[in-house]
C-alpha cells in the first residue's frame, strides 16, 4: 500500500514559476526602495515630490537593485550593502543633484556647515537616511518578503546590465530635472566631481574585491539575546529622531531643534554620536541567537515611524498627510507580519 508523503503544514504550493517570483522580488524592491527614501519622508513635506515618481523609481529602484545584485553574487552580505549604499549616496547627492556642493539648493547653507564648498551638514544627514532608507530598509523588507531569494540574483546578466543603465539614466535625470530647477545653471567644480568618481570607485573596490576575502559566516553568539522586539522598535525610533533633528530643520522648514544651543559644527559632531552608537547597536543585535523576523519588522517600523513624523511639522496639510502616512506603514508592516508567521519555515540567514 502507498501513502502521499506527509507535507508540511502551512506549505504553499509553488504555484509561480522561479523566473517570475525573481521578478516580482526585483520590482518589490524598486517600489520598496522608492517608498522608504521619498513617499513617506521627503513626499510628507513636499507632496509635488510624486510628479517625479516615475523618475525616482528609476533612479532609486534600478541603483540599488544594482547594489543587492551585486552583493548578492559577490556574497559579501549586509558590510557589502552598507559600502555600496555610501557609493550611491554620493552618486545621487553629489553627481546627480548637486546638493552636496549647491550654495543655493534646499536652502542647505541656512542650517549646514559649509566649508571646502561641502554642505557637511547635509552630506552626514543623508548618508544616515540613503544608507539606512534607500537601501537597508528596503532589501530587508524584500528578504522577508521573499525569504526564498535572501541570498540569490533578482535578474540574470541582461536585466542587470538594463538596471545598471537605467541607475545612470535616473541619476542624469537627477540633474537635468531637479538640480536645474532647484539651482539653474550650477554646475559642480570639477575638483569635487573628480572627487566623487574616486570615492564611488574606491567604495565599490572595497565592497566587491576586498570585503571577499574577509568574509566570515556571520556568528552568533550563543549568550546574546536581542532585546524585545517593541524595545527595538522603541530604540529605532528615537534615534532616528535624534538623528534627524540634530542635522536638519523639522519638515526642512527654518527651525532646528535646540537652534540657540547647539552651533552647528557641533551638531556634525552629536549627529555622529548618534548614528554610529546606532549601527554598532543593531550590529549587535543581528548577532543575537534570538534575532528573529519579528525584531526585523520592529527595527523597520521604529525607522520609518519616525522618519515620516519628522516631515510633519512643514505644514498642516503635512501633518494630515504624515499621519495617513503612518497609519499606513503601520497596518502593512502588521500584514508582512501576519504573513511572516503563516508561511512555512524557511531556514534564514543568521544575519540579515
Amino acid at each position: 500500500m502507498h501513502t502521499r508523503p506527509p507535507t508540511a503544514p502551512h506549505a504553499r504550493p509553488p504555484t509561480v514559476r522561479p523566473e517570475r517570483r525573481r521578478t516580482h522580488a526585483a520590482l518589490t524592491l524598486a517600489c520598496l526602495t522608492t517608498l522608504c527614501a521619498e513617499l513617506t519622508f521627503t513626499a510628507v513635506a513636499v507632496p509635488k515630490a510624486w510628479l517625479l515618481l516615475p523618475l525616482l523609481v528609476v533612479m532609486y529602484g534600478a541603483g540599488v537593485l544594482v547594489i543587492r545584485e551585486a552583493v548578492v553574487r559577490v556574497g559579501v552580505g549586509w558590510p557589502g550593502l552598507v559600502l555600496l549604499a555610501l557609493a550611491y549616496q554620493v552618486a545621487e547627492d553629489g553627481l546627480g543633484l548637486q546638493a552636496l556642493t549647491s550654495p543655493e539648493m534646499y536652502d542647505v547653507t541656512d542650517w549646514s556647515v559649509r566649508s571646502l564648498g561641502v554642505n557637511w551638514s547635509y552630506w552626514e544627514s543623508q548618508i544616515g537616511v540613503h544608507v539606512a532608507l534607500s537601501v537597508l530598509l528596503p532589501v530587508m523588507l524584500a528578504n522577508l518578503l521573499f525569504p526564498e531569494l535572501r541570498d540569490r540574483p533578482y535578474l540574470g546578466g541582461r536585466g542587470l546590465l538594463v538596471a545598471g543603465a537605467l541607475a545612470v539614466v535616473g541619476v542624469l535625470g537627477l540633474r537635468g530635472l531637479v538640480s536645474a530647477t532647484e539651482d539653474p545653471g550650477y554646475r559642480t567644480p570639477w575638483g569635487w566631481t573628480v572627487a566623487y568618481v574616486l570615492v564611488i570607485a574606491v567604495l565599490a573596490w572595497l565592497a566587491l574585491r576586498v570585503l571577499p576575502r574577509y568574509r566570515g559566516s556571520g556568528r552568533v553568539h550563543g549568550r546574546r539575546r536581542a532585546p524585545r522586539p517593541v524595545v527595538v522598535g522603541a530604540v529605532s525610533g528615537y534615534l532616528t529622531t535624534a538623528f534627524l533633528t540634530t542635522l536638519m530643520p523639522f519638515g526642512l522648514g527654518d527651525d532646528m531643534l535646540m537652534g540657540d544651543l547647539m552651533s552647528t559644527e557641533s551638531r556634525l559632531l552629536v549627529g555622529a554620536m548618534t548614528a554610529v552608537p546606532f549601527a554598532w547597536v543593531v550590529a549587535r543585535w543581528r548577532g543575537s541567537a534570538d534575532w528573529s523576523d519579528a525584531h526585523r519588522l520592529w527595527l523597520a517600523g521604529g525607522i520609518l515611524v519616525s522618519h515620516t513624523a519628522f516631515m510633519m511639522p512643514a505644514s498642516l496639510a503635512s501633518v494630515f498627510l504624515g499621519l495617513g502616512t503612518i497609519v499606513l506603514e503601520v497596518v502593512l508592516l502588521v500584514a508582512l507580519a501576519r504573513r511572516v508567521r503563516r508561511r512555512s519555515p524557511v531556514p534564514e540567514p543568521r544575519r540579515g
